[in-house]
């Protein structure tokens, strides 16, 4: 039998950890053994309805019979460039410094290869985080170093630094002064900050900011990227709609790579995407559901002996009971309630579960139900 020459080559999956998901399958199947049936808080999937605006122009957009461009319509750059600057106050922005992606999971996964930054180089990432941050780093052949100051880092000076702020899976908010600090440090080495900032209009306990704020910036994108996601705020995971903003070089250099390899937004998707940058009033609709959401839970949380570390934003209980955390998603497994475990999340993730609050009022209802019992 002859064998294949991909048979005898080093395999790109071979590089990368095992995929977190796979491991929790015991947990999945003695959850849904609860005779009301699972309450899965593992993956922060949006479980509530398309807003009708968005629907009307992804349908409006959907007879356009060609090729898509890959830096997006003008209608979605203007959109995207008056979206940021009303809600998160990022100033000095124009169509140049935008750039629409397939999903962020895919702009992260890639964005450190498609910088030209590979072997030998260090990629930071936070000490407890969003796994394709690793992934990203790996594939482009660089080094992974998790960090959460820049005294952890002495005197390394990195490719590329990763922000997540408000973080997955810990809800942790950075505040003003720390975000200045990394951006300093980084410009000083010569690093591209790249700040996932996913979460950044679900914001709970603590006032959040993003990369390109003035008052974090100072009105200056050279070398910073924000990466955006409508996943979550506009429920729009299954429609793979976000975008990249910030320095105009980083931007262009981007485009150009991905013009080659063909990513481009669909149309129909890029319509849809400038209904939901031109519509506040179903992100606030949607906030508001979470925040409830989230007050049910972390009552319950609390009442069966949990700790609720950090939280202060996005869409997760970052929970302790002070023991394994594959101990801790045992026991709510025999309760019908799957979690995520952290150490998904890197090594100091160890002792928490991530408890997401995408899941209906009454499913939500049921956990803090089962949790009180």
């Amino acid at each position: 039998m002859s064998t294949s020459r991909f048979a005898t080559r080093r395999r790109v999956s071979a590089l990368l950890p095992d995929f977190p998901w796979d491991t929790i399958g015991e947990a999945r199947a003695r959850a849904s053994a609860h005779p009301d049936g699972i309450v899965d808080l593992s993956v922060g999937t949006p479980v509530d309805p398309v807003a009708p605006v968005i629907r009307e122009a992804l349908a409006a957009s959907s007879e356009f019979p060609g090729y898509p461009t890959t830096v997006g319509t003008t209608e979605l750059r203007e959109a995207i460039v008056a979206a940021l600057g009303r809600r998160y106050h990022s100033t000095g922005l124009d169509e140049s410094g935008v750039l629409p992606v397939i999903g962020t999971k895919e702009a992260i996964a890639g964005i450190v290869s498609l910088l030209g930054i590979g072997a030998g180089e260090v990629v930071v990432i936070p000490e407890i985080a969003y796994p394709t941050y690793e992934v990203g780093a790996l594939l482009a052949g660089a080094t992974a170093v998790r960090a959460d100051s820049t005294v952890q880092l002495g005197p390394t000076s990195p490719a590329l630094v990763f922000l997540n702020s408000p973080s997955n899976p810990t809800g942790k908010v950075l505040g003003i002064d720390h975000l200045r600090k990394v951006v300093s440090w980084a410009r000083d080495r010569g690093a591209v900050v790249v700040s996932d900032e996913c979460y950044l209009g679900l914001a709970w306990e603590a006032d959040a900011y993003s990369i390109l704020d003035p008052r974090v910036s100072d009105g200056d994108h050279t070398g910073l990227i924000a990466v955006h996601s409508l996943s979550k705020v506009s429920n729009l995971a299954s429609y793979r709609a976000g975008f990249l903003a910030g320095d105009r070089e980083l931007i262009g250099e981007l485009l150009a790579v991905r013009k080659h390899a063909g990513l481009m937004v669909p149309f129909p998707i890029q319509g849809a995407m400038v209904a939901a940058l031109n519509d506040d009033a179903h992100i606030d609709l949607q906030r508001e559901r979470y925040r409830a959401r989230r007050a049910t839970l972390l009552d319950a949380v609390g009442k069966a002996g949990f700790r609720v570390d950090h939280s202060e934003a996005g869409l997760y209980l970052w929970a302790t009971r002070d023991e394994n955390c594959r101990v801790t998603l045992d026991w709510l497994a025999e309760r019908g309630i799957l979690a995520a475990p952290g150490d998904f999340y890197g090594p100091a993730g160890t002792a928490h579960v991530r408890m997401a609050l995408t899941a209906t009022d009454e499913r939500i209802g049921a956990a803090a139900a089962r949790l009180a019992g």
